[in-house]
């Protein structure tokens, strides 16, 4: 990608990696660079330093803020959003629901992309560590705490499962991946560069550096697992058509480092106090042990030695930092290094290291062997259909519901018509009406349909015909639902038999693309080009449920496969 008088924005530019990264990338002379960090003065320190070393005033522009969040969260800890009801409630609720615009609107990512309206983004935050030592663990203790006591509060459980739910891993994952590409989509972001984890440093299950006893903790293979999670959700977003190129490079080994000096030791932001301890006050051993056992210590001063600053992994005493790089161990890999690479996959360059390519070239694609026996299978289906003298046309178990409703929709269209032109020349409201006639009298075909959970909106849009269970609207809507038009119809569309007018002429129009489409894809020679031509749709002499309904969610919905 050609960055000059591009901007350019790195998430997490204070750290270790983005600092490296910001200095790298001004080789390809950027118009904007926008930095972020979690604290304001992080962003901002940045900033200044960057202007200072490039000569540059109004290239490095700081933003600051929890970017996991809705916007108007962004400068509070999460301990002030957890604490809240209300702001608890808001955070739940952005984390489960059904993302829409107002939610993606709200959210932290968004308005930093209206805002900046970056070309390329390089996301070097540290995604696993900032979602997974939430620590889910300890809320289920909280939880289990609050369960064994003798007086049950029934407000301090349900704010302990609150959190909880804040906590899950996957839900916040999953939304913070939706609401990423959806505003870069959005805002037309062309490049999305993550810097990722293995969360080990590289190392096995047999990592000696861990948080408790338990090797290696569950809060460590948690950020394993969520690094994992988020590979793959890129290497979705990399498939995905019209979406923005994706890369990650994933750094196996300790990253090291920003400064060596002599200072005040800190433990998250806050020095380590030293304390007097008197030899001859010594504890006697009983039958159980306090964590804290009320006594008051004098404090000496705060602890002040050499340390290494290694960035978000935190400061190490020379031991801690000989230790973990020793052959053998993590071992370490500057930050130049990594910017160096990604600077150089930016540019067209292979380095071997993006992960998203190379899971892209060593997974299983489609074979030449399932899509022969692809047509053995179809036509085995075929003709025990004809010999039981039945129709299988959809099952809902595959999804969405909007499939079940496509085939059985056109599955009607095949029994009334048999074939494309007839459905063409006739007029919605025939159609309508003789499908409506056939669900009447087919009770076969009707009580298959609402036995799989497909209710049937009639031709009036007033009335319908439903079984037992319905797929649409789904569970998360609620047990009751206030209606209005606009729900109607969105049903109809995700879900129902819609035996109205207007669909059908939808249908008949949907027919006549088809036939177009292919018609533009004839080849006088017969060359490779083209799939989807005449002779893929039998010249149109049969209404293939199957294949239409393809053809839908590859051209009406935007759903095709990038790779096959």
């Amino acid at each position: 990608m050609d960055i000059k008088n591009k901007t350019v924005l790195i998430l997490g530019g204070w750290g270790l990696v983005g600092s490296a990264v910001a200095r790298k990338i001004m080789e390809g002379k950027p118009k904007k660079v926008v930095l972020t960090s979690l604290f304001r003065h992080e962003a901002e320190n940045i900033c200044d330093v960057l202007a200072k070393e490039f000569k540059l005033k109004n290239t490095f522009i700081p933003f600051w803020g929890n970017i996991f969040v809705r916007y108007q969260y962004k400068d509070l800890s999460r301990e002030e959003i957890l604490g809240d009801p209300v702001k608890r409630r808001k955070t739940l609720e952005d984390i489960v629901n059904e993302l829409d615009g107002k939610m993606l609107a709200e959210s932290s990512v968004y308005k930093m992309l209206q805002k900046y309206k970056p070309d390329l983004i390089i996301d070097c935050i540290n995604t696993a560590t900032a979602i997974a030592y939430q620590n889910i663990y300890k809320s289920y203790l909280d939880i289990l705490n609050i369960a064994k006591s003798k007086e049950k509060n029934y407000d301090l459980l349900l704010t302990a499962v609150e959190k909880m739910i804040c906590s899950s891993y996957v839900p916040q994952l999953i939304r913070h991946a939706q609401i990423m590409y959806n505003s870069m989509q959005k805002f037309d972001t062309k490049f999305y560069f993550k810097v990722g984890t293995s969360g080990t440093g590289g190392m096995g299950l047999n990592i000696p550096f861990t948080h408790s006893e338990e090797k290696p903790s569950r809060v460590l293979l948690s950020k394993s697992s969520v690094a994992g999670a988020h590979t793959l959700l890129l290497f979705l977003m990399a498939r995905t058509p019209d979406g923005p190129l994706v890369k990650e490079i994933k750094p196996t080994a300790s990253i090291a480092w920003k400064k060596i000096k002599y200072g005040e030791i800190k433990r998250r932001n806050r020095p380590i106090d030293i304390y007097d301890i008197d030899p001859e006050e010594t504890l006697k051993l009983k039958d159980k042990f306090l964590r804290r056992d009320g006594r008051k210590f004098k404090k000496v001063g705060n602890l002040k030695t050499v340390y290494i600053d290694t960035g978000e992994n935190g400061i190490f005493s020379r031991g801690e930092f000989e230790a973990i790089t020793t052959n053998g161990q993590m071992e370490f890999v500057t930050p130049e290094e990594i910017a160096e690479n990604i600077y150089r996959e930016l540019n067209g360059g292979n380095t071997g290291n993006d992960v998203i390519n190379a899971l892209d070239g060593s997974v299983m694609e489609p074979s030449y062997r399932a899509g022969f026996l692809q047509n053995s299978a179809v036509a085995k289906i075929k003709e025990l259909e004809e010999k039981n003298k039945t129709h299988s046309v959809a099952f809902e178990m595959l999804g969405p519901p909007r499939l079940s409703k496509l085939l059985f929709e056109s599955h009607m269209l095949r029994l009334i018509y048999k074939n494309f032109k007839n459905v063409i020349n006739d007029t919605p409201e025939n159609i309508s009406r003789k499908v409506s006639t056939l669900i009447y009298k087919n009770h076969k075909l009707r009580n298959e349909i609402v036995s799989i959970g497909m209710p049937v909106l009639m031709p009036n849009g007033k009335e319908i015909l439903r079984g037992p269970d319905v797929k649409i609207p789904s569970e998360n809507e609620g047990e009751v639902i206030n209606l209005n038009s606009k729900k109607i119809n969105k049903w109809a569309h995700d879900g129902w038999i819609d035996l109205r007018v207007n669909n059908w002429k939808k249908w008949r129009q949907r027919l006549i693309n088809i036939m177009n489409d292919a018609d533009k894809k004839c080849d006088e020679h017969f060359s490779s080009r083209y799939v989807f031509n005449k002779e893929y749709w039998d010249n149109f002499k049969d209404i293939n449920i199957g294949k239409i309904a393809g053809w839908i969610f590859i051209n009406e919905e935007q759903g095709v496969r990038m790779k096959g």
